[in-house]
């Protein structure tokens, strides 16, 4: 055999192998294709099919007057199956579906869409994202209106995905007390994290099939276990009151800028809380609630404390309001001079009552009485203070309450000046709601009641767990003691150390604190934790209040300076919303009922005084009467009394008639809307709030 055949020979045989193999090939693939189709299709489908968690709606939380204060809003992935359409529905509505696509995300044109959908078909894809931006339910309702997507998800092939995603619709307000959730939906903080177990729910379980990609896609089989959704939280916050406070507060830590502050506002009878801001200064210089201050930090509270002080000293029968002390130079030693004792006035307040320590929160004045009848026994001090229920802790309904501490003798750092160091507020740690829940039991009555910001549970508008206030000590001093301490109280604010929030149309009483701030364990003489705590109306108590700052930077550092401003103008805009702890225009108007008195409550001085001397009515204004006046009875005289300064802030227009009301507000760049006849009964705006040029104030006559 020559070469050339050898050749021609290996040629065929490679040639036939190479034949055999294509064929063997073929063979294989019809084999796997027709006759073993079904067995290796079934066992793809079954490898990816998987049992996946559904998870359940958080549930909502709301304020008192049932504002969301945070809720799960449900947004949609829209994702396409484009292999379930038939061809004639698929062919005859696909440039309408993809022009509408267009329209709706904007982010693309028709033909893109179009061209996206019709691959995936011909690539027999199951699974198709359309676009990542999330749909809200009013969108899906919408599309599901499409062509194509009408027909459902069976014949029509669309996919929403559900994503839950937590809103807060007063985006900053309360909102560490709110809390939040992290990427897994649990609550970490806040009443997220409190209440995490009813607000979570109970997650289901579903049947997933894996498609393209990696994503998984819901087959809604019969096996599904549905999710129970979350229970509802109510709360006992006030919009409204919550708004006021913050603002409030916002306000007079960017003015000293300060480290942080806070502040609670709180129902006296019920203890329920209205409002509660935390605000610590960022980095930037702006301030945010990142930490619960009013409920998880402990600090010398200073002269807030000496109420507690003071009712040691009453409640023991030791001292009278009206015995005297010796305050000297205002200056005072103990413990072989390592403590040293000043008052703020320098050169002292010589001799003064014991009323007067108080209001004028004389340090010297406090130790010396402490000192002189509890220094042989500092145990009955200490003792007579806990048994209030003050330094125990409140057991309140969020995570993170502080441990409070009022040092005992059996302490081994008691010393020779922990008795009158304590007495002034300091070796005690109590936090603002611990000082808060205090000064609530002494306008209540003496009843210590453990303040609640969860009012109910509710499912479905149906509470399943109501919360009702505990009472904590039935009575922290006796009736005697209690009405000292409320007369002292009062005392601070009309002649004491807050008599810069003193006002005539309602009483406060409260009590000024002033404490060194403790760094790295030395107390700093130039840096203080300033506040004020107290309640009002003082008379017949409807809310208590506390108000905190850190660290105010300016001359003015003082807890009656910086915090007591703050408290007073969240009572103001409380005094002015609730007419019904107003005092009554009749009882200055008996007279009237008798035929002696018109009823004449405010307006121009001129024209009410040639009004009155017409009638023959004896009248005059007092020395700070202006142009406009509001009317009061003393001894069958009308006294006239200034009613309105141009101050930029609101005036009280109430009693007036509307055509001095509208003089009055339209001069103050106010638009006025009024409804009814006669004079003036309410006003939208209340009295003392800075005006708003442009703003519309609405009048109600009567």
């Amino acid at each position: 055999m020559n070469i050339k055949h050898s050749i021609l020979l290996r040629v065929r045989i490679a040639f036939l192998v190479a034949v055999l193999f294509v064929f063997a090939v073929i063979y294989r693939l019809v084999d796997i294709q027709m006759i073993e189709g079904d067995h290796w299709r079934q066992l793809a489908e079954e490898s990816s099919l998987d049992y996946r968690t559904i998870k359940a709606t958080r549930g909502s939380i709301y304020a008192s007057g049932n504002d969301l204060l945070a809720t799960s809003l449900p947004f949609y992935r829209l994702a396409f199956d484009p292999s379930l359409v038939d061809n004639k529905t698929f062919t005859s509505n696909i440039d309408s579906l993809s022009h509408l696509l267009s329209k709706y995300f904007r982010d693309h044109s028709s033909d893109y869409y179009k061209k996206k959908i019709s691959e995936a078909r011909q690539m027999k894809s199951r699974y198709l994202i359309l676009n990542r931006e999330l749909v809200n339910y009013q969108g899906r309702q919408e599309m599901l209106t499409w062509p194509i997507f009408r027909l459902g998800q069976m014949r029509g092939g669309v996919i929403f995905e559900k994503i839950d995603d937590r809103h807060r619709p007063f985006k900053k307000l309360a909102q560490r007390t709110i809390g939040r959730v992290n990427g897994d939906g649990k609550g970490v903080v806040g009443i997220e994290a409190s209440f995490n177990d009813y607000l979570s729910g109970k997650n289901g379980e579903g049947l997933f099939q894996r498609v393209a990609g990696g994503n998984w896609k819901p087959v809604y089989a019969s096996t599904d276990v549905r999710p129970v959704d979350g229970y509802d939280i109510h709360t006992t916050i006030d919009i409204n009151l919550q708004d006021v406070a913050q603002n409030a507060l916002l306000r007079a830590l960017s003015t000293y800028q300060a480290n942080y502050g806070a502040v609670v506002l709180m129902e006296v009878k019920t203890g329920e809380i209205k409002a509660i801001s935390n605000l610590e200064k960022l980095e930037s210089g702006n301030y945010a609630e990142t930490y619960n201050f009013a409920i998880g930090t402990t600090n010398d509270p200073g002269s807030t404390f000496k109420l507690a002080t003071m009712l040691a000293l009453l409640e023991s029968g030791k001292v009278e309001l009206t015995d005297s002390v010796d305050t000297g130079d205002g200056t005072i030693e103990f413990f072989d001079g390592k403590l040293k004792l000043t008052d703020v006035k320098r050169g002292g307040y010589g001799k003064i009552t014991v009323q007067d320590v108080f209001e004028k929160s004389s340090n010297v004045g406090i130790a010396k009485l402490v000192t002189e009848h509890f220094g042989d026994n500092p145990k009955e001090f200490v003792d007579l203070i806990k048994e209030t229920g003050l330094g125990q802790p409140l057991g309140f309904q969020l995570l993170g309450e502080g441990e409070p501490y009022i040092k005992d003798p059996s302490d081994p750092s008691w010393s020779g000046s922990s008795l009158p160091w304590m007495s002034v507020g300091y070796e005690t740690g109590l936090t603002p709601l611990q000082t808060l829940a205090f000064y609530n039991a002494v306008a209540n009555d003496g009843k210590m009641i453990q303040p609640i910001i969860v009012k109910s549970i509710n499912r479905a508008n149906k509470p399943v767990e109501v919360f009702k206030p505990k009472v904590l000590n039935k009575k922290i001093a006796s009736d005697e003691t209690l009405q000292k301490l409320r007369l002292m109280l009062e005392g601070v604010v009309e002649r004491g150390t807050a008599q810069n929030i003193k006002n005539e149309h309602y009483k406060i009483a409260g009590k000024t604190g002033t404490a060194q701030r403790l760094v790295n364990g030395r107390y700093m003489t130039q840096s203080y934790y300033a506040s004020f705590a107290g309640y009002f109306p003082a008379e017949d108590p409807l809310y208590s209040c506390i108000v905190i700052i850190d660290n105010p930077r300016g001359w003015n550092r003082y807890g009656g300076d910086v915090s007591a401003p703050v408290f007073k103008e969240i009572a103001d805009m409380i005094y002015a919303q609730n007419l019904d702890i107003h005092d009554s225009f009749t009882p200055q108007y008996t007279a009237a009922n008798n035929g002696i008195f018109p009823v004449i409550r405010a307006g121009r001085l001129e024209e009410l005084n040639e009004l009155c001397n017409q009638l023959g009515i004896s009248n005059y204004a007092d020395e700070q009467a202006s142009d406009w006046v509001r009317s009061s009875v003393n001894n069958n005289v009308v006294i006239w009394k200034k009613n309105h300064d141009n101050t930029g802030l609101v005036p009280n227009v109430e009693g007036m008639t509307l055509r001095d009301a509208v003089y009055i507000l339209e001069n103050i760049g106010l638009k006025v809307l009024a409804s009814g006849s006669g004079r003036v009964k309410r006003q939208s705006v209340g009295a003392g709030v800075r005006a708003t040029k442009g703003a519309t104030i609405e009048l109600e006559l009567g």
